[in-house]
């Protein structure tokens, strides 16, 4: 039974003043691609036990960072040792997670992999399970003190003109509750959730391929400076938009993230160019930022050109520059 079903028929049975909540549990994955130049110099000018850590990428509403030992960490000698640590744990909170690293070569090709990180030095017990707790006050890191040794290291395969290529892949385990709302909807009308239900009183209505959503003009011209110029009349038309693509929109402004269906990569994949092109025209560039760090995790050889092009096209610095940067790191 739904939700909706079930909390109407609680209600018929006499609890009118029944409120209602979901606990949900959804993985959302990302991954980070990281250059290390001249990794033989670096290992020679750093000793055991010294480190180089990544900038800052963002998952699953966590920012992490790649922490990279070239000489191993202290008591490991002779290791390359890498770790993810959680960078946000202070303004995010605990996180959740599963994760692996790999070398690539020049082709992008893994070449070492270790997934399903051991503790580290920090605790000595075994790890139990695939997903890893990053939490305050007990781990804020987790990886391989003996990730590889590094007489394995090939310069032909694993240092393609002198550098070392990291992958990291994660999972975060998106765990929260949310709030049950009365749905407004009908057969040719979405409900579009939000934080701050007296904030969303809808007072007008939004008809896009077909579908009417009913919106709060306050909201829509806080957020976005177009909206702002066109709303004026209580019931207008937009065209030029898929009501998938518009509902997302909505869900954006009210919430300030994407819907949680669409926070998967693979369904985000399917949908994150048309989400772009939304944001660039109402100008969401909150909106925008997130299509375009999703975009840039997809960057292949075989869509390296067109995305670039994409990026002209909308104004993308972020992708622009990953793609740019794709070309330069892989072309030999």
């Amino acid at each position: 039974m739904s939700m909706s079903a079930l909390v109407s028929s609680l209600r018929a049975a006499g609890r009118h003043h029944l409120s209602a909540g979901t606990f949900i549990v959804r993985p959302v994955t990302g991954s980070y691609l990281y250059r290390i130049e001249q990794f033989k110099q670096i290992k020679k000018m750093l000793g055991n036990g010294a480190k180089i850590e990544s900038d800052t990428f963002r998952v699953g509403g966590h920012d992490w960072r790649i922490r990279c030992y070239p000489n191993g960490k202290e008591g490991y000698e002779g290791f390359i040792s890498l770790y993810l640590e959680h960078a946000s744990l202070d303004r995010t909170g605990d996180a959740t997670a599963d994760f692996r690293m790999s070398i690539l070569d020049h082709t992008g090709k893994p070449l070492w992999t270790e997934g399903h990180a051991q503790l580290s030095e920090e605790i000595d017990d075994e790890s139990e399970g695939d997903a890893q707790t990053f939490s305050i006050g007990k781990r804020t890191r987790w990886g391989w003190s003996d990730f590889m040794k590094v007489d394995d290291l090939d310069d032909k395969e694993h240092l393609k003109d002198g550098s070392l290529i990291i992958v990291c892949d994660i999972t975060v385990l998106d765990m929260r509750s949310i709030e049950y709302r009365d749905g407004m909807a009908s057969t040719t009308t979405m409900e579009v959730p939000s934080e701050s239900k007296e904030e969303a009183d809808p007072d007008m209505e939004i008809e896009v391929g077909g579908v009417t959503f009913p919106a709060n003009r306050s909201m829509l011209t806080a957020r976005s400076p177009v909206f702002k110029e066109e709303l004026v009349p209580t019931k207008i038309h937009i065209d030029g938009i898929d009501a998938d693509v518009f509902k997302a929109l909505l869900h954006f402004i009210y919430t300030d993230r994407l819907p949680q269906e669409m926070e998967e990569q693979e369904t985000l994949a399917k949908i994150v160019k048309p989400l772009l092109v939304a944001a660039d025209r109402y100008k969401l560039e909150k909106m925008k930022q997130v299509c375009e760090e999703a975009l840039c995790g997809q960057i292949s050889m075989e869509s390296v050109t067109a995305t670039l092009a994409f990026a002209e096209q909308h104004c993308c610095s972020m992708l622009k520059e990953a793609c740019t940067q794709f070309l330069a790191d892989f072309s030999f």
